[in-house]
């Protein structure tokens, strides 16, 4: 795929080499940002491929979500001589990025013991289920993590543990390794020394529940579950209205239900001396949304938006994932991209593809190449490890290399 034409002249990372040994979401996740900001990022794949290509139900898109930007090799690390282009291609880079079991890397002499000894300035990045302690050598999954890290507990009813509805631990997760591998290579121009960052999934998971944490240690009592919890605002609530449609609606200061009011034309309510403060309202709320939902229900949804459209309020549609790829802001900012799906039935075809939600001097970072096909480089990356054409062929034809 060509260049964007909106690609900022200078990206932000450009001349840094990262090589990623990941699969799955976390590992792919922290590549798939460093080459967003401009790195040559390398995925080293199976010589079969990754096996994310291949998953059919939710992980379909994992692959052309989280690899978009970057180069494909496939390596049999299994082989000494794919081994030896492996630790060569490593040792070349400026970051490695890993998210597999602990000490297989090690096994393979991939880890960063030994390729910092090949390289002093490697900035080598572990995307594991945990850091270092008594749990590291457990198996994690992202659902495993939201189970044990209580934002199941939260997320679901009462009684019943629900999963956040996207890969949360493992997107995050992928993100603080990529802010620890700036961070390091930032450390690495002052030192000349690079280092070994380690990025966990349970530990984000406890970071992003750290806010029900410290309302305990604040308050003494436990947090709800969100759907049972005490709401702090008066109006903050998803609401069924005409025709079968839903709304969330919100009033979250003084100022907000008066226009809230005064929008709907209830007078009644914002008259009423024990609905004058938010606390007010929200020690009101048994009484007050009964009211408030059967007054609202006789609108259609496109309605109430027009009406808190209008009057500067919070509002939000409910939509469906697949909704989005036509809404008008995405669409209008550029928010989504256009890449080539590079496997199964619809390889070929193009998908729009959700970018980095940030802008920097005043672009959206760009798909500057579609998610790779299987060894679409292996080539040129041979080439450029000083594997001569007839060395790069036997390695193909001994099945080293794809």
């Amino acid at each position: 795929m060509e260049p964007n034409a909106s690609t900022p002249a200078t990206l932000p990372l450009a001349g840094i080499r990262v090589v990623e040994f990941t699969h799955m979401v976390m590992g792919p996740t922290c590549g798939m940002v460093l080459a967003d900001l401009g790195a040559e990022v390398i995925k080293v794949e199976p010589i079969d491929g990754d096996r994310t290509r291949h998953l059919l139900g939710a992980g379909a898109g994992f692959f052309p979500m989280f690899n978009r930007n970057k180069k494909s090799i496939g390596i049999d690390l299994r082989s000494p001589r794919g081994l030896e282009v492996a630790i060569r291609l490593a040792s070349s880079a400026d970051v490695v990025a890993q998210n597999f079991k602990p000490g297989v890397m090690a096994k393979y002499g991939l880890d960063y013991a030994a390729l910092s000894r090949l390289n002093g300035r490697l900035v080598y990045v572990n995307h594991t289920g945990f850091l270092p302690g008594p749990y590291e050598h457990r198996t994690a999954l992202d659902e495993v993590v939201q189970m044990m890290g209580g934002l199941a507990y939260m997320t679901g009813r009462p009684g019943d543990p629900l999963r956040a509805g996207s890969s949360v631990n493992d997107i995050m997760g992928g993100m603080f390794g990529a802010i620890g591998a700036m961070a390091a290579l930032m450390q690495r121009a002052q030192t000349g020394r690079g280092q070994e960052v380690d990025a966990a999934l349970f530990e984000n998971n406890v970071f992003l529940v750290g806010q029900h944490m410290m309302q305990y240690a604040v308050t003494g009592q436990p947090a709800a579950p969100m759907p049972e919890r005490i709401s702090s605002w008066a109006v903050y609530d998803v609401f069924s209205v005409k025709d079968g449609g839903q709304i969330f609606l919100a009033a979250v200061s003084d100022a907000q239900w008066q226009a809230f009011c005064d929008a709907l034309g209830f007078a009644d309510l914002k008259a009423d001396p024990l609905l004058a403060t938010n606390n007010d309202r929200v020690r009101a709320r048994p009484t007050l949304m009964p009211v408030l939902r059967e007054r609202l229900a006789g609108h259609t949804a496109d309605a109430l938006a027009a009406i808190f459209e209008r009057h500067g309020l919070p509002f939000a549609p409910i939509r469906r994932p697949e909704e989005l790829f036509d809404d008008p802001h995405l669409q209008a900012t550029g928010g989504l991209a256009e890449v080539a799906l590079p496997d199964g039935e619809r390889a070929g075809a193009t998908a729009r593809v959700t970018l980095l939600p940030l802008r920097m001097d005043g672009e959206r970072l760009p798909v500057r190449s579609s998610p790779p096909r299987l060894g679409e480089h292996t080539a040129e990356l041979l080439a450029g490890l000083g594997y001569s054409p007839a060395q790069a062929q036997a390695l193909r034809t001994a099945a080293v290399v794809a």
